[in-house]
């Protein structure tokens, strides 16, 4: 899995810890479409493996297990409210058939 950061998006990393953490969201609406989750501190309930990652900035870490992840995972700052925004091949959504 490729992954690239705009430098906002890892500055607001950085200052939360380093780590992100992604896994994939069902919503209960719209036939059941999975997003991706991303936080700074690790969600209840999931266990979470790192990733081998080429950015030094940045820690990874991804549900254990993982099951398929992107190609490639771009990550955005949106400013109001803060928060890291992830977009999956270029979309901020799974198709809802992905295994996950």
């Amino acid at each position: 899995m490729r992954l690239a950061a705009s430098d906002s998006a890892l500055e607001f990393i950085e200052t939360h810890g380093g780590r992100l953490y992604i896994w994939i969201k069902q919503s209960r609406c719209c036939g059941g479409l999975h997003t991706i989750g991303t936080a700074t501190e690790a969600p209840p309930k999931i266990t979470f493996r790192q990733l081998d990652n080429a950015c030094t900035r940045l820690a990874p870490f991804v549900p254990e297990p993982h099951g398929r992840m992107p190609d490639a995972l771009h990550v955005e700052l949106l400013t109001f409210p803060p928060r890291v925004q992830p977009y999956w091949n270029g979309g901020p959504w799974v198709a809802s058939t992905a295994h996950v």
